[in-house]
């Protein structure tokens, strides 16, 4: 374990965000000022292969790097592409139950939950309510005019 690599590692372990490697790189740099963003990409996927953490890999979007290794979901908001981590107390246990249905050997599975975060639920939730407030003046405005004209 290289002292490069040692210090990414205490990097993402000490952060819940599931960080991309350029956002690492930033939060490395306090550390290491001369650290490459090359040297990190290089250290992430070495220290994906160790095991030593987790590469999320989600629909094709910018990879995320978690510092928890132990079996766990994510949630990602479609809006923002924030990761969280499901809370520990909810459990699926598909691969045995895809074991007895199927017969395959199932050795894993990648499982993510999609919806909006808390704080773009309630940025939606205030703009939908914007646009029908819009739509009620309209609504009253055409009614008035309509009074008015007769």
């Amino acid at each position: 374990m290289t002292r490069q690599r040692q210090i990414i590692l205490q990097e993402l372990r000490s952060v819940k965000t599931h960080p991309s490697a350029d956002e690492l790189y930033e939060m490395v740099r306090m550390r290491l000022p001369h650290i490459s963003l090359g040297t990190v990409y290089r250290n992430l996927e070495i220290l994906s292969e160790l095991g030593e953490i987790q590469k999320i890999e989600i629909t094709g979007k910018l990879k995320r790097f978690d510092g928890n290794i132990h079996p766990h979901y994510h949630l990602r908001c479609l809006n923002c592409n924030r990761i969280d981590d499901v809370p520990e107390h909810i459990h699926f246990d598909f691969d045995l139950s895809l074991n007895e249905a199927t017969g395959y050997a199932i050795t894993g599975h990648r499982l993510e939950f999609v919806g909006l975060c808390p704080e773009c639920s309630e940025h939606h939730s205030h703009r939908l309510s914007l646009k029908l407030d819009d739509l009620v003046k309209k609504q009253n405005q055409t009614s008035y005019e309509a009074v008015k004209i007769s």
